[in-house]
């Protein structure tokens, strides 16, 4: 670990921004390397459990479910540029009325929305949104029902990783993946051995799992080392809510155009396609976000980072660090580049012959990763620096044009269900221009208007 920590101190330099961010990024390669191995696991175990058909109805269910994750209205980004400041300048009653406020805002949220989920169920077919037979309408509208209980509660609880991540701590942040996954293995596992395959159970076990680690870390963590923040109803300021919403909200926008993006794909495919093809889909694409998880891992490391510099008017670091990390992308490329000539073979040792990806899709697939690998030190230093109007309005076209895309590719085009990555990597693509090209405007101090806003 010495010797990876020094190679990283000669690409990067070492300051003592630079030295933090890289002790989390070593540990974070640990953890991620185990969350790979684990996550990886998970799916054919669950496969095998369920089958093609009904994994695939527990995909879409999932990504459904997702849309929920993003309406705390972006509290969790605003929550994270404002608690890092108010660490930066040690002032930590602030940081307590910006956890607690945030806590409490997130928490009524989704109270309501649970509250609004139990009146409107019951009226909902879940057989034709999941475009099954409705002979199991009437099980899923109760799974629904409680697998959508837990998600609330995942979100509310969720706010610990804002928190670690302002406190640029994003490896202990990465461990709690892991240990979710491990325990929702554990739980299917006993599945395959106890009770026939069966939807209910699987959903229950991968949905609780997380939860029940969220909590956990929000226990020990608000009585240990987060103590001085902890969230406490007398710190509960709704006055300083429009502080946290005011970035928040820009940044729910752009979350929401991501969802859009990605989790509509699900639907598109159930719907056109049917349960099975959403099957092949997140396998491939689980298979090729590994570069996107890795390059995550370093470039998300540095958001605080570039916040800090960005305050203290420290261009050279950011310019330098930019590089460097835009190195590291174009490794990465090369690496799947190297995937995708070999994935028949790995997604055969992977889950065997119950899926094969269509070379369209692996193409496809390819080109998005790629796209996205070359925009993140861009995207993460536009974050760090606040000045997202121009990603704002950029995600609100995605929002709009996605679905329709998509739509004419897989039909009309006859791309097939490659149809949706090829959506994606057209709405992608503008981005990556974009923001290299405000990233370069900000630090020359040539933005002006939509560029520095």
């Amino acid at each position: 670990m010495i010797a990876i920590r020094n190679f990283y101190t000669k690409v990067f330099g070492g300051n003592a921004r630079t030295n933090k961010a890289a002790k989390n990024i070593l540990f974070s390669f640990f953890i991620k390397g185990y969350s790979i191995v684990i996550q990886f696991a998970l799916v054919p175990l669950t496969l095998h459990y369920l089958d093609k058909f009904h994994y695939g109805i527990w995909l879409t269910l999932a990504s459904l479910l997702e849309w929920f994750n993003f309406f705390d209205i972006g509290i969790g980004h605003g929550l994270r540029n404002k608690l890092a400041e108010s660490l930066a300048n040690e002032t930590y009653e602030l940081g307590k009325i910006y956890v607690s406020t945030a806590y409490a805002i997130v928490t009524l949220i989704f109270t309501g929305f649970m509250v609004l989920f139990l009146c409107i169920n019951p009226f909902l077919n879940w057989a034709a949104i999941l475009n099954v037979s409705p002979a199991i309408g009437a099980e899923l509208s109760h799974l629904v029902l409680y697998v959508f209980i837990f998600f609330c509660f995942r979100f509310i609880f969720n706010l610990i990783s804002v928190v670690m991540y302002a406190n640029q701590n994003p490896a202990l942040n990465n461990l709690m993946g892991p240990l979710g996954s491990t325990i929702a293995f554990a739980g299917i596992f006993i599945l395959t051995k106890t009770v026939p395959g069966s939807l209910y159970g699987a959903a229950i076990v991968l949905s609780a799992a997380p939860v029940f680690i969220l909590v956990l870390f929000n226990f020990i963590l608000f009585n240990t080392k987060y103590k001085s923040i902890k969230p406490a109803f007398g710190s509960v300021k709704f006055r300083y809510a429009h502080e946290l919403l005011g970035l928040g909200v820009q940044f729910f926008i752009i979350q929401m155009s991501i969802l859009v993006v990605v989790s509509t794909d699900d639907i598109i495919l159930t719907q056109l396609f049917g349960p099975e093809q959403v099957t092949v889909y997140n396998i491939a694409f689980k298979y090729f976000s590994i570069g996107i998880m890795i390059n995550t891992i370093i470039t998300y490391a540095f958001w605080t980072p570039f916040t800090e510099a960005f305050v203290k008017q420290d261009f050279t670091w950011i310019r330098n660090t930019l590089k460097k990390l835009q190195q590291i992308s174009l490794i990465l490329i090369t690496a799947v580049i190297f995937s995708a000539l070999i994935v028949d073979q790995v997604v055969f040792l992977w889950v065997g012959n119950a899926v094969r990806i269509p070379l369209f899709m692996t193409i496809a697939l390819t080109l998005y990763t790629v796209i996205n690998l070359l925009s993140a030190p861009y995207n993460m230093f536009i974050n760090g620096s606040g000045k997202i109007r121009l990603q704002l309005y950029m995600a609100v076209i995605s929002i709009i044009i996605t679905i329709p895309v998509s739509i004419l590719f897989c039909t009309t085009l006859h791309f097939g269900p490659a149809g949706v990555t090829m959506a994606m990597v057209c709405t992608t693509l503008p981005n990556l221009i974009a923001f290299k090209i405000q990233s370069n405007k900000i630090l020359n101090g040539t933005a002006a208007d939509i560029w520095n806003k």
